[in-house]
């Protein structure tokens, strides 16, 4: 329907499809006054224009740019005042280039940092404020670095942890007051290790003991 394609509507699924349709008119509506017109016209017009864009105001309009410069021309964008924008830089920008994201206010930025930083920046964030960002970290540490999570103060990282951990470091984490991560732990820490959760409080933790130790313990569990 023509009255669903049009560029002047202040509708920005309109003014998508014509641009969409014509992306060759797109350059001439990145000055528009508009700002979902300037952000549609930043999705097609050819990238050499919009890196050219000066900064804009309309921060729908800078997450477009920053989804659509290069990598490597993202640095300006890193401590924009929109999470958005920030989060996008996150998503694309080289990996050894996140530290500065490392200690961003938000969240979120910080979570998707966690979730593309190199491993051997990624211990920084073991400390971090949120819960979500440490459970990140505690998905993609090293085996090695884990213990550095032992005595993290929530229950769900502590569980992640311990079910990556190395055996001997799993092995300190048999005593936790959790009874998830006392499990996580009995599967992987020595099997000589495990004699005092025999008598458990939780039959899971048991019943892993007994599985593991193969018959080793005498008696059974009821």
């Amino acid at each position: 329907m023509p009255g669903d394609i049009c560029l002047t509507a202040q509708s920005g699924r309109q003014i998508d499809r014509f641009l969409r349709r014509n992306p060759q008119l797109a350059e001439d509506y990145l000055d528009d006054g508009f700002w979902e017109r300037r952000a549609i016209a930043a999705r097609y017009a050819p990238l050499e224009r919009v890196r050219q864009m000066p900064r804009d105001a309309d921060e729908v309009v800078r997450r477009v740019v920053a989804s659509r410069l290069p990598i490597d021309e993202l640095d300006d964008y890193l401590h924009d005042s929109d999470r958005e924008v920030r989060m996008t830089v996150a998503e694309r920008i080289a990996p050894e280039r996140l530290n500065a994201l490392i200690a961003d206010e938000d969240y979120l930025v910080r979570l998707q940092a966690a979730r593309r930083l190199p491993h051997g920046q990624l211990r920084r964030m073991a400390g971090d404020a949120d819960r979500e960002v440490r459970k990140e970290v505690a998905r993609r540490l090293p085996s090695f670095a884990l213990g550095m999570l032992a005595q993290d103060r929530d229950d769900e990282v502590r569980r992640i942890a311990a079910s990556r951990m190395l055996p001997a470091d799993a092995a300190a984490m048999l005593a936790d007051d959790d009874w998830v991560v006392r499990l996580e732990a009995a599967q992987r820490a020595p099997l000589e290790a495990l004699a005092g959760l025999a008598d458990d409080a939780e039959a899971d933790v048991r019943a892993m003991v007994r599985q593991r130790l193969n018959g080793f313990l005498p008696g059974d569990d009821r």
